[in-house]
């Protein structure tokens, strides 16, 4: 297995990342105890040491705290306990299945793009019809591992082209501090801190559509875009817990049309 204790967990006990976790989700010991149906005698000596959580204890408790599988194993590790969730590679045959559905969904949404990112927004694989959204893109940002975020934002990535920057960025850095909140996960709070000096302004105010909608302008005409994320039900290995797919869809009978012609 590819987990490993990352190097806080490493100087830590497994009582210090439970607590961790329940102050990040804003519960109190009792409410945890509640959730958990155990004592709040029995979460107290869990958190502070004097009794070391059994593996189906952890579990429960990170269940009820919702506490990413990679960092489930963190504590399972620190406890002395085996890690309970694999994390594979997509290449692996045991993931033959998920490879082949993350194919059938970036195909099936042809004409309009899609693309498949992994925790840290890497792309981990694109249909053809990205290639509407990125092209004129400085090379370098588009040598792997491609940072979707990035591309996005970067001054020679697609930010230029973006007519409602300001926008955007505001919807970006919004939808980023919620994962950061979620996931407690630092190279994500390294990447906030690198868009956030990018330039183009930041907008929070509620958009007049629906929802937020991203504007390219492709030189041919503006292509107007709203996204929807689509996460695997109920995973039981890190990788496949940590992919989203990002697919694009028109917002305007204009984009829809240019996009059905351009295939």
């Amino acid at each position: 297995m590819a987990a490993q204790l990352t190097a806080t967990a490493a100087r830590q006990t497994p009582g210090d990342l439970i607590r961790h976790w329940r102050r990040q989700r804003h519960l109190t010991q009792q409410e945890l105890a509640i959730q958990c149906r155990i004592s709040s005698r029995h979460l107290s000596f869990i958190e502070t040491g004097r009794s070391n959580p059994t593996a189906a204890m952890i579990i429960k408790v990170c269940e009820e705290l919702d506490v990413p599988l990679r960092h489930r194993n963190d504590i399972l590790m620190a406890a002395g306990h085996a890690p309970a969730y694999s994390e594979s590679s997509l290449d692996q045959p045991s993931m033959s299945s998920i490879s082949q559905a993350l194919i059938q969904i970036l195909d099936g949404h042809m004409p309009y793009p899609a693309v498949v990112v992994d925790r840290q927004w890497n792309m981990v694989d694109a249909n053809p019809a990205l290639d509407q959204l990125i092209a004129g893109c400085a090379p370098e940002l588009l040598e792997p591992p491609v940072n979707v975020l990035r591309l996005s934002l970067h001054p020679k990535g697609v930010a230029p082209r973006i007519r409602n920057l300001p926008q955007w960025r505001g919807h970006i850095l919004s939808r980023l501090d919620h994962q950061i909140r979620a996931t407690g996960d630092p190279e994500l709070e390294q990447l906030r801190e690198e868009l956030r000096q990018y330039p183009g302004g930041i907008d929070t105010a509620p958009p007049h559509s629906l929802v937020v909608p991203l504007r390219i302008d492709t030189g041919s005409g503006i292509l107007s875009f709203f996204s929807t994320t689509t996460v695997f039900g109920t995973p039981m290995d890190v990788t496949v817990a940590e992919l989203a797919i990002e697919s694009f869809f028109p917002a305007d009978a204009e984009t829809a049309a240019f996009l059905r012609e351009s295939i």
